[in-house]
């Protein structure tokens, strides 16, 4: 990354030019090539100790990179006392602040993403719909062509989301209510392939428009009345 390079003397004949001052002077060196000023801080401790590397840890302030520290890997030729830089980069410590793993954009769309305009296919595999329509799995409605069917699994999936939704059974509303969609003349059931177990408010006051378990419930049942 650099060629800058320092002749760091041996002290005592035996310690590695790796590790002495000029070395550490030479990192520092190299990292002010590739650092703002003020982003390169004390020099704490060596790593990756070998015959001919070493890399130098320095602490670093860098805007964004909370915990995150320089490395300098330096070498010198066996033999030799001149010590060369290898690379310089700017690497997270235990404990830094990272970048959450990266999603595929299809694992990361939730229900409410989708604004106007907006399109999204199906991903690749999508068992919740099927080609074919002669498949035991399929539901078709006579009359009705499609270039795709809802799957058996498309449609469990869907009424799991409403049975645990906020429309369903176990509901904050449901609990507190004393009388049930099932006997209120605005619930529309949806019939097969859903069954009895669904259906539509017509309330405007309530859960107009959706999707409603039939054990659901709300204060503005059509059979509801206000004690005098």
């Amino acid at each position: 990354m650099t060629d800058t390079k320092k002749r760091s003397r041996k002290r005592g004949g035996s310690q590695s030019p790796l590790l002495s001052p000029a070395a550490v002077a030479t990192a520092r060196e190299a990292l002010a090539e590739v650092a703002g000023d003020g982003e390169v801080g004390e020099h704490i401790g060596v790593t990756g100790m070998g015959a001919n590397v070493a890399t130098h840890r320095f602490a670093a302030d860098v805007p964004g990179y909370s915990g995150w520290e320089w490395n300098v890997v330096a070498a010198c030729a066996t033999g030799s006392d001149w010590v060369t830089i290898n690379e310089v980069a700017l690497v997270p410590a235990s404990g830094a602040l990272e970048a959450p793993d990266w999603v595929p954009y299809a694992e990361r769309v939730r229900p409410g993403d989708l604004g106007p305009g907006d399109i999204i296919e199906l991903a690749p595999g999508d068992e919740r719909v099927t080609e074919d329509s002669m498949s035991r799995h399929a539901i078709t409605f006579p009359g009705r062509e499609t270039k795709r069917y809802l799957t058996e699994k498309g449609l469990s999936d869907a009424e799991r989301r409403w049975r645990t939704g906020a429309f369903g059974p176990n509901s904050e509303f449901a609990e507190k209510a004393a009388l049930h969609c099932r006997s209120c003349a605005f619930y529309v059931p949806l019939g097969e392939p859903i069954g009895d177990n669904f259906g539509v408010c017509t309330n405007e006051l309530s859960a107009d428009g959706h999707v409603v378990a039939a054990s659901y419930g709300c204060g503005a049942h059509s059979d509801t009345t206000v004690a005098d």
